[in-house]
């Protein structure tokens, strides 16, 4: 699939980049539905204009180390933009006026090779609009006066977006399986690759991958030929503090979106962190297969029930995961490293596995009789029948008597059903509820 660009909200603190990122994501006609169990403080949005889609990324939510200063924070965002952004936004305040922090970052912007777009917010008046001329002095040409807050001159500011987004080719024909390995940095994303690539893998060749620092490795393992995406590494310009490697998510995004299977690798001494979760909640989103991996299992003190409590723990802290396998391994020592592709491939399969209409029918027929459809003001949610219609990722459609009686408990009683017999591991489904009359039913039978 073609990559969705991302634009990138940079500048320094209470400038109103988050207030920005609400707006520009509410811009769009049908906004992503936060989904239950995902974390709530976002980092990204969907967004859309002139029906041109791209992602919005609002870096001043990921800064979140408390020893960075303020300067080396908005260096960093400023370099992850530079090297993972098609678009920087790059927003500075109307009412400070020009500061030396934002002339500071703006020198670096001017080395990015990007479009910059300088925005000036808080612009709530004539003028203050007037002011912004003297952002003119950054360099990186005419200033924007906007107000997110209230949405004034965010319009021209989206108009100027689009204009310079990257014309996005059409993906050549690649029907090998793409893997994906995502996760925080040092993980262990690097040793894992290499333990891969050690096990006597035949390496068909490697490729510059679509962002920077990003090898495709093709290889070939029982006959199938398979893409490792790693996403190890960022760039860096100059010395900067460790706090720019947080900002590896927007890499995880652009692997996500080209890969059917991703590798979430979560580190065992520390646990799972918010921007696991995050990168998980994309994955989710995206509609992408999974398998959940813990790496440096060797490092833990382990008894008999050390691994069970592990699983529960994961399946707890992700729980909008909960039908993805996880596996536990050291790449360091190559434990049980040997079940990583093949799990892969499994939950690569039930992508495409299908259920002929007459067994999901019948599926139907046993789930509302054991558990009957919920009443809404009186009245009862039928089920008239039901059919896949797609798959990678799985599809299916119930035609019901209204889709409004649909409660999201009867959603996952139905998805849970499906899924304990037809296992689908690994692997998100879709489940879409539409309304259709008896009568006009009976009618097409």
């Amino acid at each position: 699939m073609a990559q969705t660009p991302i634009v990138a909200l940079v500048g320094r603190p209470n400038v109103g980049k988050s207030t920005l990122f609400n707006r520009l994501i509410g811009e769009r006609l049908a906004i992503v539905e936060d989904l239950p169990g995902t974390t709530r403080d976002r980092l990204y949005g969907e967004a859309e204009w002139a029906g041109v889609p791209f992602i919005v990324v609002d870096t001043g939510g990921l800064a979140d180390d408390p020893t960075d200063t303020i300067l080396t924070s908005i260096r960093a965002q400023a370099e992850v933009a530079m090297d993972e952004a098609d678009v920087i936004v790059f927003l500075v305040d109307a009412v400070a006026g020009l500061t030396a922090s934002d002339s500071d970052v703006a020198n670096r912007l001017r080395l990015a090779k990007k479009p910059v777009l300088v925005a000036v917010n808080k612009a709530d008046n004539a003028a203050r609009r007037q002011d912004a001329v003297e952002f003119f002095e950054l360099g990186l040409g005419e200033p924007m006066p906007i107000s997110a807050l209230h949405g004034t001159g965010t319009g021209d500011l989206l108009d100027r977006v689009v204009e310079n987004l990257p014309v996005t080719p059409e993906d050549e024909e690649d029907e090998t399986i793409k893997i994906a390995i995502v996760g925080r940095p040092n993980v262990g994303k690097s040793s894992l690759l290499n333990r891969m690539l050690g096990e006597e893998r035949s390496i068909v060749s490697d490729i510059p991958g679509t962002t920077r620092d990003a090898i495709d490795t093709q290889i070939r393992y029982e006959g199938q030929d398979i893409t490792l995406i790693d996403t190890a590494g960022i760039r860096r310009r100059g010395r900067i503090e460790q706090g720019i490697e947080k900002y590896s998510v927007l890499r995880s995004m652009r692997a996500i979106q080209r890969a059917d299977v991703s590798l979430l690798l979560l580190d065992a001494p520390q646990g799972i962190t918010a921007q696991d979760a995050h990168v998980a909640g994309y994955i989710l989103e995206e509609g992408k297969s999974v398998v959940v991996i813990v790496n440096k299992w060797d490092l833990l003190e382990k008894d008999s029930s050390t691994l069970n409590e592990y699983a529960a723990k994961v399946r707890r802290e992700l729980n909008f995961l909960d039908y993805v396998p996880v596996l536990f391994i050291s790449a360091k020592t190559g434990q049980r490293v040997n079940q990583v592709l093949p799990t892969a491939l499994r939950v690569y399969e039930a992508r495409f596995q299908r259920i002929a209409t007459a067994e999901l029918n019948r599926l139907l027929r046993d789930a509302t009789s054991h558990h009957a459809p919920p009443t809404k003001s009186g009245q009862r949610l039928k089920f008239y029948y039901g059919t896949q219609v797609a798959v990678d990722p799985p599809r299916f459609v119930f035609f019901v008597n209204d889709h409004r009686l649909v409660h999201f408990t009867y959603e996952r009683y139905l998805e849970n059903l499906l899924r304990e017999r037809y296992v689908f591991e690994g692997t998100p489904i879709r489940i879409t509820f539409r309304t259709r009359e008896r009568e006009d039913h009976k009618a097409k039978a």
